[in-house]
């Protein structure tokens, strides 16, 4: 028997659930974690809390620690674990940690890149993405360890690139192993919509919850600046909220009342439940929570109320798309001398020059160097010696901040970098060059992660000796053989 879970328990029976996001801030002290945490509990239809990490880029509490607090006081915990700065041994760590705890749920995300200062800026490191870390805690899954593992998905993205993206690399998620998935914030029904049609239209039955974040004035200016990154609120909406706070109660009335409508209108699109943020406080909560019921029946009229996306925005059913861009020589080329379209009798013989190559050192390098020399000036190449260039269009992810292997993190806004918000982000460049060739299906190819040993390899030696991390050609990413799930109660 599999050990109880509310969360899967609740999916299970297909009712709406009621998740709430409990912020591990280092301004707030355990025992304050643990009092919120017990008041919680009691709120009758709420049965799990997101227990956050690296909230925009801040560092909190372990939330690991915060969890096994929530867990105490009976509020089942759904641990924010990201990937920032966390190579996979630790996150195995972190996983093989939480089984001891009786902790179970997982969110798995890549985590905002930390915050820094002009005097010590932030540097991080990416081990693994948000697909590859659900495909981690699967095989461990597959090991005896009963995870539920949760996602994040944005469709509040207004250009091409970056909407369709979100949808392709949430499709790849639940192909590694998502259990369900939890939106970004954002107020704009069609986008909720638009992602219900999307997952339907696929027969993918993944349930998703809807983020409804109660909201006050000095988040709305933060979000409207796209502060933290994947959060945005459109201009109307900070006219609105700004006008609100100047009632006698600083907007909180209309701020829960919005919340309520939210989750009647979630409840209405058909999500799975409503995943609560921006407020601690249990009465709160239960008042969104009764009043949603409520008013359930205007569900529709409130999601022809609550439709505030960018001017102009793109949206994946009603935009026009434009044409694909004439292909570039060098993609033409790059189409004809990429490793994987060698023919058969040439990669054999292939096999053999590179293996006598790889046998004598200064020729390997000199092979490096020259490899090197020609994917930096052409791609920007960072001589990981595990080269993916074939399946992202000839763009090269160590150009990407965060190393992402698998499509963009939720951070991008209006097709600019989460980290240098000055830059395009990579991953239109990867769209724009698959739509020009007419293989945005194959985006959803799974990349696993790169073999770091490789780092200064040539990726031509490894590929043609079956050394480097591929798709179609990777290892499994739990390499430790002795994992042993703790002993769960079981019904």
């Amino acid at each position: 028997m599999a050990a109880p879970n509310p969360i899967r328990e609740a999916f299970e029976s297909r009712r709406f659930v009621y998740f709430v996001e409990l912020v591990a801030s280092a301004k707030t002290t355990e025992d304050k974690l643990a009092e919120m945490a017990a008041q919680l509990a009691q709120v009758p239809g709420l049965i799990a809390a997101g227990i956050t990490s690296y909230a925009g880029g801040s560092a909190g509490h372990d939330p690991i620690r915060v969890g096994e607090i929530a867990k105490s006081q009976g509020l089942t915990p759904n641990v924010h674990l990201t990937c920032v700065n966390h190579t996979r041994q630790e996150l195995i760590a972190s996983l093989q940690k939480l089984s001891q705890l009786g902790i179970y749920n997982v969110f798995s995300i890549s985590g905002d890149y930390p915050l820094g200062t002009p005097e010590a800026p932030a540097t991080a490191d990416y081990d693994v993405d948000s697909v590859q870390l659900t495909e981690l805690i699967a095989e461990m899954r597959q090991q005896g360890f009963p995870f539920q593992i949760s996602v994040a998905v944005s469709p509040f993205k207004y250009t091409e690139a970056d909407c369709v993206y979100q949808y392709l690399k949430l499709e790849k998620k639940i192909a590694a192993g998502a259990d369900f998935a939890i939106t970004q914030l954002g107020y704009d029904s069609k986008k909720f919509r638009e992602l219900k049609r999307y997952l339907d239209e696929r027969g993918l039955k993944t349930p998703v919850l809807g983020n409804v974040y109660v909201l006050p004035a000095g988040a709305a200016k933060k979000f409207a600046k796209g502060e933290p990154p994947g959060c945005w609120v459109s201009p109307e909406l900070l006219e609105r909220v700004t006008e609100e706070a100047k009632a006698p109660d600083k907007g909180l009335a209309a701020r829960l009342e919005r919340a309520a409508r939210m989750v009647s209108m979630l409840r209405g699109l058909g999500f799975a439940g409503a995943y609560i943020g921006g407020t601690h406080s249990a009465d709160h909560i239960k008042w969104i929570i009764q009043r949603s019921d409520e008013i359930a029946g205007n569900w529709e009229e409130y999601a022809e109320e609550i439709s505030y996306g960018a001017k102009d925005g793109f949206y994946f059913y009603d935009s026009p798309r434009p044409a694909p861009k004439p292909r570039e020589f060098s993609q033409k080329l790059m189409d004809v001398i990429e490793p994987a379209n060698t023919p058969k009798p040439l990669r054999s013989l292939l096999h053999g020059v590179l293996g006598w190559v790889d046998k004598h050192p200064s020729m390997a390098h000199a092979l490096e160097r020259a490899e090197y020399s020609f994917k930096f000036s052409a791609f920007g190449c960072q001589a990981c010696g595990n080269c993916v260039l074939g399946e992202m269009e000839y763009v090269c992810p160590m150009t990407c901040p965060k190393s992402m292997r698998n499509g963009p993190c939720g951070g991008t806004h209006m097709g600019q970098c989460e980290v240098f918000p000055d830059r395009p982000c990579i991953w239109v460049k990867v769209y724009d060059h698959a739509k020009s060739a007419n293989r945005v299906e194959d985006l959803k190819t799974y990349i696993p992660p790169r073999k770091r040993e490789l780092q200064g390899t040539s990726s031509y030696i490894n590929y043609y000796l079956d050394r480097d991390s591929r798709p179609g050609h990777s290892e499994p990413l739990i390499q430790i053989t002795n994992l042993q799930p703790a002993p769960v109660e079981t019904k």
